[in-house]
C-alpha cells in the first residue's frame, strides 16, 4: 500500500504568498517559454504574436480582422500592428471585404504560405529546448485551456 500525503490548508497569509499564485505561475512560465520562441522564430522573420497569428491564419484564410481577434483573444487595437507588420513583410494582405465594406480582411499571400513550410520545425525545437516529455506538455496545454473557458465563459 501506498501512503498518500496530505496537504495542511493554507492559512490566510500562505494565500499571500507569491509562490501560490496562480498567476505568477503562469505570467512567468509564459514569459519564460515565448522567450524560447525568440531565437526559434527570429531567422523566420517572425516575433512570437506574428507567428500566432500566421498560425490562425493558416488554418483559415481569408479572414476578418474581427474573426482573427475572437480566435486569438486579442483586441483590434493589439492585433492591428501585428498584421500591418505582417504585411510589410509581404506575409499577408489587407483589403475591405466585399461581402462586408466595414470588415477587413486578411488574406496570405503567396510568401505567408510558402512560410507555414519553413515553420513545421517550430513545434519539435520548443519541445526540445523545453526538454519535457510531450505526453507532460499536451496535459499542461489542456489544463491551461481548462483555466482559459473558467475565464471567459461563453455567452449561453
Amino acid at each position: 500500500m501506498s501512503e498518500t500525503t496530505e496537504r495542511p490548508l493554507p492559512t490566510p497569509d500562505d494565500l499571500l504568498q507569491l509562490d501560490q499564485q496562480v498567476c505568477f505561475a503562469l505570467a512567468v512560465a509564459s514569459r519564460s517559454v515565448i522567450a524560447l520562441y525568440r531565437p526559434v522564430l527570429e531567422p523566420l522573420g517572425l516575433t512570437h504574436p506574428q507567428y500566432l497569428v500566421m498560425l490562425a491564419l493558416w488554418e483559415q484564410s481569408p479572414r476578418t480582422l474581427g474573426g482573427l481577434g475572437a480566435q486569438l483573444m486579442l483586441e483590434s487595437a493589439t492585433l492591428t500592428p501585428i498584421v500591418k507588420r505582417l504585411e510589410a513583410s509581404g506575409f499577408v494582405v489587407r483589403a475591405r471585404s466585399a461581402s462586408d465594406e466595414r470588415a477587413l480582411a486578411i488574406e496570405l499571400t503567396d510568401a505567408g504560405r510558402a512560410l507555414r513550410a519553413e515553420c513545421l520545425v517550430v513545434p519539435q525545437r520548443i519541445i526540445e529546448r523545453l526538454g519535457v516529455p510531450i505526453e507532460e506538455l499536451e496535459r499542461t496545454r489542456d489544463a491551461l485551456h481548462v483555466l482559459i473557458d473558467a475565464a471567459h465563459p461563453r455567452a449561453s
